[in-house]
């Protein structure tokens, strides 16, 4: 049975949409790992410390403090604190570089790690820059592309630990708004999609990008009067908007080898359209990766502070 005595420190993956927490011990064991719907996203800055308190303080020692490491959309301008951006070219930010949040309860000692920045073109990321760091502890010369998938998709090349430049696309979003706001939404199907709809589209849009924008509706139109099904136009898609996104970032970023952080249905999305280039992309689970990270943070942190 898990004690208080037994927590060390504890990780914090806090994006727009969910919070996560782990709790481990001195050996790094994962003690409690729990999780909530309350992200940066529904959250004024005062309600931070209560939203974490609703999942940690059952565990939380009766006196002294608990390291707490934090990566993601906590430390926004519109976050708990903001942790300020560090310029790429640059290695992954660690704890030298976190912002450490005043907190009204004395048992938490919450360190937030900064999210990188790119003047030109101008980009942001913040969370992913603790998965790269967590990917590169176990391969700290790595040369070649990471993709992380999601609601904004994270392209970044590395050379040697160094991160020297990413690009966001925001397909996740805007499949999202064509999938619930569009008139295409009427003939989608709710979950699933059509994979030889989804590599056929991809391919579609490799060949001949400009095709992208007339190739929307001919989604709806096939729906109407050519008998595709929804699953099969939830793959066109698909297909469509992630095969734009390869085509937009194909000659920027080599896509020989590309290690796709995720384990979530989006990244086998991608882990496919690029199968469409003739690339077999490795899939690495993010979750341990993002734990990866912050266990790197808390070894800086306990080394600096023994």
């Amino acid at each position: 049975m898990t004690t208080q005595t037994d927590i060390t420190w504890i990780a914090a993956d806090w994006g727009t949409t969910n919070l996560r927490v782990w709790a481990l011990s001195d050996t790094g064991e994962i003690l409690i790992h729990r999780g909530s719907d309350r992200g940066m996203g529904k959250l004024a800055p005062a309600e931070f410390e209560p939203a974490l308190l609703d999942l940690i303080e059952d565990i939380l020692p009766t006196r002294g403090e608990v390291p707490i490491m934090v990566c993601g959309m906590a430390g926004s301008r519109q976050g708990w604190a903001e942790a300020p951006y560090k310029s790429v070219p640059c290695p992954p930010p660690s704890i030298a570089d976190a912002t450490r949040v005043k907190t009204a309860d004395p048992r938490l000692d919450v360190h937030i790690l900064p999210g990188l920045k790119q003047l030109k073109p101008a980009d942001v990321m913040r969370g992913e820059e603790t998965q790269i760091a967590g990917f590169l502890a176990d391969q700290p010369v790595f040369s070649g592309t990471l993709c992380l998938p999601g609601t904004h998709t994270k392209w970044v090349k590395l050379k040697s630990g160094v991160v020297e430049r990413f690009r966001t696309c925001m397909t996740g979003e805007t499949f999202a708004l064509y999938r619930h706001r569009s008139v295409l939404r009427h003939g989608l199907s709710e979950s699933e999609f059509d994979t030889g709809a989804f590599k056929n589209a991809v391919l579609c849009v490799l060949q001949d990008p400009k095709v992208f924008a007339s190739e929307l509706f001919g989604i709806r139109a096939a729906s109407l009067v050519a008998g595709q099904t929804p699953t099969e136009a939830t793959g066109r898609l698909s297909g469509l908007l992630i095969g734009a996104e390869l085509a937009s970032i194909r000659d920027e970023f080599d896509l020989a080898d590309v290690a796709i952080l995720g384990s979530s249905k989006i990244a086998g999305t991608y882990h496919a359209a690029l199968e469409c280039l003739g690339q077999d992309a490795r899939l690495l689970d993010a979750e341990s990766i993002t734990l990866r990270g912050l266990t790197l943070a808390f070894s800086c942190y306990a080394r600096e502070t023994s």
